[in-house]
């Protein structure tokens, strides 16, 4: 069984979550938090750049000889209105990257991936007898824009910080508190959101001969898309395509000049996402050359995350670790998600495994079995939800002592 330092958890740390969740901040808009972060790791004695990739903090602490273990929590939060009614919840507003002002919260728990990082971080100074090597922290901004790890990797991360042997996290879910899941290969779906902009020609409404109709020309786009998938990808392969906006015209009598589309693809496989991409050229440029529209489509990219791959060894490792001190029952294997992240690009771009889990975050009075059958995994508020929250205890203590249990299996004592 792994040892562990004392991980009982201040109540200062509670206090720190909750601040986080109250005053959360949008994708690259990580002022606040960041400035938190920055000064906390400061305070406990790490090397501390900050404004990596934006409003990235990093913090590296050096402990004698041993391997380098990269750890990352995200710290953005989401344009979601919250409606948990919690005491500490969020009531913040911000502007966009459109402009637009929105609600904001952390309906996602990059909050508490931060408090528990800090936490472990905390521990791990206290007890650096019970460690050795190096521990690089990584708290990297806009996950939730998928653009947050590249932009720490392209503003030189590894060129301010040691190449690790691994990265390693964890993200909160809507799983029993007191249960981690994690599935080896291919773990998070890639995905592509695409803003498809069709230009017709507007007309009176009483009059469609004088016009071409890109409501029309959207209404066919969508309907040929769905044969991507279901006539173009093999049955053995996994992917989604979903048209999620449509927006075309103001009035009832008044056929507009253009239409615009946002969809968004989901695969675990490079090919197939090619594929897929090719077929939704393909399809675009024909149905707008069918209906005769006067100007090219553009097919423009939103956003864009890679798969998520854990490495097998890697993963295997951790999760022994787990098991030792969890018990192996509380060991859930998930499957491949379909959910996006962008974690598995700081390991890409280091050339370094991966071992990313899932950290049971739900109140577990509310479950029955307690494993990926579980009927309540159908109720419970998920991810991204306005009524989502994790449960504070025992998540955040369990949060911080995973990983504890991560720094000390990968960074043994000499």
């Amino acid at each position: 069984m792994v040892a562990l330092a004392n991980s009982t958890i201040d109540p200062k740390l509670t206090e720190l979550y909750k601040d986080l969740h109250r005053h959360p901040e949008l994708g690259f808009q990580e002022q606040r938090t960041s400035a938190i972060v920055a000064d906390r790791l400061k305070g406990l004695g790490f090397e501390v750049t900050t404004g990596v990739g934006g409003t990235g903090v990093v913090g590296v602490l050096r402990n004698g000889s041993g391997p380098t273990a990269l750890f990352r929590a995200d710290m953005d939060a989401l344009p979601v209105k919250e409606d948990t009614g919690l005491d500490y919840a969020s009531t913040v507003t911000a502007t966009d990257q459109d402009g637009k002002t929105v609600p904001v919260a952390h309906a996602c728990g990059h909050d508490l991936h931060t408090t528990c990082l800090l936490g472990a971080a905390e521990n791990l100074v206290a007890d650096t007898e019970g460690w050795s090597g190096t521990l690089v922290l990584v708290f990297q901004p806009a996950e939730e824009l998928g653009a947050g790890a590249q932009a720490m990797v392209d503003d030189g991360l590894y060129d301010k910080v040691p190449k690790p042997d691994v990265v390693l996290g964890q993200h909160v879910a809507p799983l029993p508190a007191g249960k981690i899941a994690a599935h080896a290969g291919p773990a998070y779906a890639g995905s592509d959101s695409l803003r498809v902009h069709l230009v017709g020609k507007g007309a009176h409404g009483s009059m469609p001969e004088a016009s071409v109709d890109p409501i029309v020309m959207a209404a066919d786009t969508v309907l040929r898309l769905q044969t991507v998938i279901s006539r173009e990808v093999p049955s053995t392969a996994t992917a989604v395509l979903t048209v999620g906006s449509i927006h075309a015209g103001d009035a009832a009598n008044v056929i507009p000049g253009d239409a615009e589309l946002q969809l968004n693809i989901r695969s675990y496989d490079e090919n197939v996402r090619q594929h897929i991409l090719d077929g939704v050229d393909r399809i675009v440029h024909g149905e707008a050359a069918t209906a005769g529209a006067p100007e090219q489509p553009t097919i423009a990219e939103i956003e864009r995350f890679p798969v998520v791959v854990n490495d097998q060894a890697a993963l295997t490792k951790t999760l022994d670790a787990f098991a030792a001190w969890l018990g192996p029952e509380n060991i859930l294997e998930p499957g491949a998600g379909a959910g996006s992240e962008d974690v598995g690009t700081l390991a890409t771009a280091a050339g370094a495994p991966l071992s990313y889990w899932l950290l049971g975050g739900t109140d577990p009075s509310l479950f029955t079995t307690g494993d990926m059958s579980d009927p309540a995994l159908r109720t419970v508020p998920s991810n991204h939800s306005p009524h989502y929250a994790p449960v504070i205890d025992p998540t955040l203590s369990l949060g911080v002592t995973a990983l504890i249990t991560a720094a000390r299996t990968w960074l043994p004592a000499a």
